[in-house]
């Protein structure tokens, strides 16, 4: 057993090498699904205020040749579970400032998982929030919903990003402390 899987009671081996020898890898495909879908809000906020296209003409890349994908709130709740699962499975192989800042991306990701969940709860009941023709989250009403899910994303990203950056220069002290792939190389070879 690892010293990693030591510090990860009761977990099986496969989680405990998530974040061991596998949570580089795991955090680079984390990453591209974030991106992914970074991309998505960004051609979609592109299509609405770059071209001037109509919030329900501007659907993002996907949303194009699949506009039920926009309107799937399953989708929307999917990808919110999707990130929050990962942001939950990777925090293990965190250590010092760099799970601090992961701990707030996953903190504020929780958030807007309810947000996401009060949104398709309504839609499969019919029953919307505030007296709304449509789905309506609660920060929806004081921020549009495309705004918002700009101000969502970005408020989840920035935290990991400067997580993911300080774990990936860590300091003398947090470098001691990690047991991931993720481990500055000079350092796995000095005794811990």
């Amino acid at each position: 057993m690892t010293s990693h899987q030591a510090t990860l009671p009761g977990t099986p081996g496969r989680w405990a090498t998530l974040n061991g020898t596998h949570h580089r890898a795991a955090l680079n495909a984390f990453l591209v699904i974030v991106l992914a879908h970074w991309a998505e809000h960004l051609v979609q906020a592109y299509q609405i205020w770059g071209l001037g296209w109509s919030r329900p003409e501007a659907r993002g890349v996907l949303g194009m040749p699949f506009p039920w994908l926009v309107s799937s709130e399953w989708l929307h709740y999917g990808y919110a579970i999707l990130m929050l699962v990962g942001l939950w499975m990777l925090r293990p192989g965190f250590v010092g400032r760099s799970r601090s800042w992961w701990t707030a991306a996953l903190a504020i990701q929780f958030w807007h998982h309810i947000e996401h969940l009060l949104l398709l709860l309504q839609a499969q009941t019919g029953r919307h929030l505030f007296d709304s023709p449509v789905p309506t989250s609660l920060l929806q009403v004081v921020i549009p919903r495309v705004e918002l899910h700009l101000f969502y994303n970005t408020v989840v990203f920035v935290p990991m990003v400067i997580a993911m950056y300080l774990h990936l220069r860590p300091s003398a002290a947090e470098t001691r402390l990690m047991s991931c792939s993720c481990r500055p190389p000079e350092a796995a070879a000095q005794p811990a």
